[in-house]
């Protein structure tokens, strides 16, 4: 048996880091490991046998920092920094103080008096020990173990510039009273006498720039987590002995039953109890209409009661809530890894080496042609400064954070990375119809009776009564308020329900479902099945009742079509989709419900395991699914197919078997399901041309001795910022606006 456990990394800098602690924990026996840069997380797979302390000493021992993750409470504003991001900004802040003036020096000749080049060694010595200090330290660490990464590029192009420059100051004559330098954008071509403290001291500068960015930016895109955490109520309101006590919303139970006031946040997942109100959920689903709520309706945590007050009994506390199972789904998002970073992770484990070998052999080559130490190192230093590989490290897990983050906002639980990819392969995709296409509410429209309409209608609630189907909800909230008692209820998914009632003493067999099925083993009376034809022509799904071996009645039951599901069904087809409807239901009302959304392929009178027989068929034909649903029924279908996608309000099962999870049931959050998750990978997918691009071009012309490094360095940075830049656009991606003309038949 294994485990999985989700540890904090401290200590990385770049995508060679993250090769390195996948690398090092693989060799464990049976243990694998999933590293992520942007969140600074790992998820790591083990045997049961073995101890999280031997987990945590193989990542020490690497050279990083470990410990088990511990969620902490958000801080108090959002724009508060973290700790790091206040360290990184007081040390850019007197960095910046100190390198303004050497760098002024350098590259304007009149602010060079005699001895000038003394007070900027005085000035540029403090940036290069301390400000350079967290790239010296990992380095040396990395080192110390046998590996590199984009530290160790930074910390050498720093040592080299400050000890070169001490170098011609000490023995090479820079030190000269009177030495001037010139402006030079280009690599220095002069004698050793040229000095690049500036280098030293904006390199670093820009470097802290750039990571500070990076921890700002990681902030802002995981800010749609930390804004979820902080949804919740602090505490509730409880009825204890007839009295309402407040007390904190970690000591709530299932089972208690709390009060929530008009302007009050509902504490936690539970059922109405008394009171009628409406409830805003939009900070889960994205839907801005408030939602109306009474007795035996569910409400869910951190939602806001708007209007009346409300007695609510909790089902479900702490992590077992709504808001937290969708902040763990978002959370293992974006601590996963797309198939695309693989190329990425395989690149930079072996980038850092190759760039120190193209340093070395720049400044090889420099020294043979021109026999000019200053150019040879200028060029070789340049190399090193130009080719770091954050870019390349932050190209993935940014946009995931980012795009899972929004999901997350817009009510699009995305469970991992690699389903990102299987939106742009698909194809086909395939919507149930009872609460995909259709509301799922269901009501009875009429009761066709052989004999008395009463007993028809209250033998089938009373059998249905045990059903959660919504055609049974619709049965039993139609029937009569006293319900007869029925034994041995008996299942048959997709076909309909059976069980014992007892008439004059003896058990009689009662079956209540669809009409093919009920009809294998009891007479339909012929004036029954002409009107049964004449109901579903009309669009009704009929349900049979039969006692033992006869029909005697049927009951008509209609469903609503959502008033998106029309839009949604030609923005599919915008997204080069065919969409297919699947549905137990029988093929006149298929027929009626697809004409009026706009779907030429119907699939009717499927049981479950026809829905899977059908995904498989058209995956068979070479196409690439998607499927939509939300029952139970379809649970096995969403596993099947190439991407599974539930209704939020729909069965937990059928979530857990689905790759997305759509908070708000409503198909255009389908459609911008799959248009959030094509706009992240094409992200991820710019972000890695930009990130390969940049040093396939940089390095070299850095090699050629065309770029100076303080120039390099301020590349290296842009291109760590662009690439976040480029994810958080991701933050303003709009949901698909629902118009009026929705509801109406399509022609």
């Amino acid at each position: 048996m294994t485990a999985t456990i989700d540890l904090d990394i401290g200590g990385m800098s770049c995508a060679s880091c993250v090769a390195r602690i996948e690398k090092k924990l693989g060799k464990l026996p049976g243990v694998s490991a999933s590293v992520n840069l942007a969140t600074e997380r790992a998820a790591v797979t083990m045997p049961d046998e073995m101890s999280v302390d031997e987990i945590l000493t193989t990542i020490e021992a690497a050279g990083y920092s470990a410990s088990l993750h511990a969620p902490e409470p958000p801080p108090e504003s959002p724009g508060e920094p973290t700790d790091e991001s206040s360290d990184l900004l007081h040390r850019l802040l007197i960095c910046t103080a100190l390198s303004v003036p050497v760098a002024a020096m350098a590259m304007i000749p009149p602010l060079q008096f005699t001895y000038w080049q003394w007070l900027s060694l005085t000035l540029a010595s403090p940036v290069a020990v301390w400000g350079a200090w967290p790239f010296h330290r990992a380095a040396a660490l990395n080192l110390r173990h046998g590996t590199t990464t984009m530290d160790t590029l930074v910390s050498l192009g720093v040592v080299a510039a400050y000890l070169w420059s001490v170098y011609a100051l000490f023995f090479a004559g820079a030190g000269t009273p009177g030495m001037r330098m010139g402006v030079e954008w280009l690599p220095a071509r002069g004698s050793g006498a040229t000095i690049y403290l500036e280098v030293a001291s904006v390199l670093t500068v820009l470097i802290l720039l750039g990571r500070w960015l990076e921890a700002r930016a990681t902030r802002r895109s995981s800010a749609a987590i930390r804004s979820l955490l902080d949804l919740g109520a602090k505490d509730a309101t409880v009825l204890r002995d007839g009295r309402e006590v407040r007390i904190p919303i970690a000591e709530l139970v299932p089972g208690d039953q709390f009060v929530v006031r008009p302007g009050e946040k509902i504490a936690t997942d539970g059922i109405v109890r008394e009171g009628q109100s409406a409830v805003d959920e939009s900070m889960l689903t994205g839907e801005s209409v408030p939602k109306d709520v009474g007795p035996s309706d569910q409400v869910v945590g951190a939602t806001l009661n708007v209007q009346g007050r409300l007695i609510v009994t909790a089902t479900r506390v702490g992590a077992d809530t709504q808001l937290s199972q969708i902040s763990r789904l978002v959370e293992n998002a974006q601590m996963g890894k797309a198939p695309v970073q693989k190329l990425a992770d395989k690149v930079s484990a072996v980038f850092v080496p190759i760039v120190i070998l193209i340093a070395l052999a720049t400044l090889v080559v420099w020294l043979v042609l021109t026999h000019n130490p200053s150019q040879a190192f200028s060029a070789g230093v340049a190399v090193l400064v130009v080719a770091c590989p954050c870019a390349l490290g932050l190209a993935t897990p940014a946009a995931i954070m980012v795009g899972t983050g929004r999901g997350a906002e817009l009510g699009i639980l995305i469970k991992g990375p690699e389903i990102l990819q299987s939106t742009r392969k698909i194809d086909t995709v395939v919507l149930d119809k009872t609460g995909t296409v259709t509301t799922g509410r269901m009501s009875v429209t009429d009761v066709i009776p052989a004999d008395r309409r009463t007993e028809t209608l209250s033998l089938a609630a009373g059998l249905e009564s045990g059903s959660e189907h919504p055609i049974a909800r619709a049965i039993v909230s139609a029937a009569p308020t006293v319900l007869p008692k029925v034994a041995d209820f008996t299942s048959h998914g997709g076909s309909g329900v059976e069980g014992t009632i007892i008439i004059d003493g003896m058990g009689c067999g009662l079956r209540a479902g669809r009409l093919a099925w009920v009809c294998e083993s009891a007479i339909l009376p012929p004036q029954l099945a002409a009107q049964a034809d004449e109901a579903q022509a009309q669009g009704s799904t009929i349900v049979a009742v039969a006692i033992r071996d006869e029909v005697i009645g049927l009951i008509a039951v209609s469903d609503t079509i959502r008033d998106t599901s029309a839009q949604a069904v030609q923005e599919f087809r915008s997204l080069g989709l065919t969409p297919y409807l699947v549905t137990g239901d029988n093929l006149t009302v298929a027929n009626a419900v697809a004409a009026q959304v706009g779907i030429d392929h119907v699939v009717a009178e499927v049981l479950p395991s026809d829905k899977v027989a059908t995904i498989a068929s058209l995956q068979d034909e070479g196409l690439v699914v998607a499927m939509i649903g939300d029952g139970i029924n379809d649970a096995a279908a969403l596993a099947t197919a190439d991407l599974g996608m539930a209704m939020g309000a729909g069965t937990d099962v059928a979530i857990e078997a689905s790759d997305v999870t759509l908070v708000r049931s409503d198909l255009l959050c389908a459609v911008d399901a799959v248009r959030l998750s094509r706009a992240t990978l094409s992200r991820i997918w710019s972000n890695l041309f930009w990130a390969f691009a940049y040093n396939v071009a940089a390095i070299p012309v850095a090699a050629l001795g065309l770029l100076n490094p303080m120039i390099a360095g301020a590349a290296m940075a842009f291109s760590s910022v662009f690439v976040l830049q480029n994810s958080l656009w991701l933050r303003r991606f709009s949901p698909t606006k629902a118009h009026t003309f929705c509801s109406e038949a399509v022609e």
